[in-house]
């Protein structure tokens, strides 16, 4: 190892050392670098790279990507849904509509993005804003620590071999090896949901344009999905949570059976083909038990175990990690380490904590058929509870907003979606 002293101006000191460039990440960097931080972002990967995810992108996510900047017309697969179809364990399926127009514009509150090129698409839009970004260059150990900063070893051979840096945000997955570093690591933690995903073409049914959920009794409180995308294409998958009916070695041999169950068979159309090959991911979702931080490091999306607990739903939570973050290091640093990592867990607690205990209250109820019938039932009972159910569902406001007054606002479950346009200038 080098006994090199960094000096602040050279390639390898920064302000704060994002590790991973995920959404998470790039929503740490950007805030940051708007504020006059020096930021730098290392990723192992190199972009476009894949990661196995549904796609979905809920009100929250958009919301949170327009205030950011990104523009979703670089997502050359962007595809905004308004229609949703869900089906009771009953059988009996609502259909439910997001609003997308007022007074001659359009809003999105739902879309599907591929993550290969969602991802790829935020990393260049980073860059474009200033941040840098060094692919192929993968955290390895904490070389040294001082009062003032921290200096990180990558696996890198050329100037980013050492890093030293005032702050470390760690973007970098369930499995962080920046926590694991930091003595924070969950020793056989395996995340509270299993997902499994595949893509699908020549998808002549309805789900070729809307989006389709699934409350199969013996998947509860798991569910299966189609999210549509542009060209006759779906990502299609289900998640099961463990301790389950199903185990995670189950997913695999289910996965035929499931496709061919009637009511997906004819969402899709006897034409789909399936593309590729199938993934499977563990989705982490217990932020309300794990570290938040530890030392000069914090702990975001993924590496937080941020994904909301009923859905398994993780995009939206984790650019919102990514956000607070850098808002905690930005109003805080001056008061040192302390001070940041007390304003970090602040924040998180006050927009995480009440959300994650009701959903997972939601959670324990949709184990149940018959309760999810009957929450189903009533979801498509009026025109009311259809337009604010499906609201949300898709986290237009945060999950308890009702039981946490401080949030409420006049114009609750009120709001345009993101991206908002005119329709002339769309349909031109």
């Amino acid at each position: 190892m080098s006994n090199a002293i960094l000096k602040p101006n050279s390639q390898n000191y920064c302000d704060v050392l994002i590790v991973g460039a995920g959404p998470a990440g790039i929503a740490a960097a950007l805030t940051l670098v708007a504020s006059g931080q020096n930021v730098l972002v290392i990723d192992k990967a190199v972009f476009p790279r894949d990661k196995c995810c549904g796609d979905g992108l809920t009100t929250g996510a958009l919301r949170i990507l327009e205030m950011l900047g990104f523009d979703p017309t670089t997502v050359a697969n962007w595809k905004v849904c308004s229609d949703v179809w869900l089906r009771s364990p009953s059988g009996r399926e609502i259909q439910l509509e997001l609003p997308n127009s007022r007074e001659n514009k359009t809003s999105q509150f739902a879309a599907i993005a591929p993550r290969i090129e969602l991802d790829n698409a935020l990393v260049q839009h980073a860059r474009a804003r200033g941040v840098k970004i060094i692919e192929g260059c993968a955290f390895t150990s904490v070389a040294r620590q001082t009062t003032d900063d921290i200096t990180v070893a990558t696996d890198s051979q050329d100037v980013y071999k050492e890093i030293k840096a005032k702050y470390i945000i760690a973007a970098d997955g369930m499995w962080s090896p920046v926590r694991k570093a930091f003595g924070a690591s969950q020793s056989g933690y395996l995340g509270e949901w299993h997902a499994f995903r595949q893509y699908v073409s020549n998808v002549t049914g309805p789900a070729r344009e809307s989006l389709y959920v699934w409350f199969d009794a013996d998947l509860l409180p798991g569910y299966a999905w189609s999210f549509p995308l542009p060209d006759g294409r779906a990502n299609i998958g289900f998640g099961i949570l463990r301790g389950s009916k199903y185990s995670v070695q189950d997913m695999k041999s289910l996965w035929p059976e499931l496709l061919a169950r009637p009511h997906i068979r004819q969402a899709l159309g006897q034409d789909a083909t399936l593309e590729g090959r199938h993934t499977a991911w563990p989705i982490p979702a217990r932020v309300t038990d794990t570290k938040l931080s530890s030392g000069r490091a914090l702990f975001i999306g993924d590496a937080v175990c941020a994904a909301d607990t009923m859905t398994g739903e993780g995009i939206g939570q984790a650019l919102l990690t990514g956000v607070l973050a850098g808002e905690a290091i930005i109003g805080a640093h001056k008061q040192g380490v302390n001070a940041v990592r007390k304003t970090y867990e602040s924040k998180m607690r006050r927009e995480f904590f009440a959300d994650h205990r009701m959903s997972h209250i939601l959670g324990r109820v949709l184990q149940n058929p018959f309760l999810t019938r009957g929450v189903l039932r009533i979801a498509g009972s009026t025109d009311w509870t259809r337009r604010n159910f499906v609201r949300w569902m898709f986290e237009d406001e945060p999950r308890a907003a009702v039981l946490t007054p401080r949030r409420w606002h006049r114009k609750f479950l009120k709001r345009d979606g993101a991206f908002e346009t005119s329709n002339l200038s769309t349909s031109n």
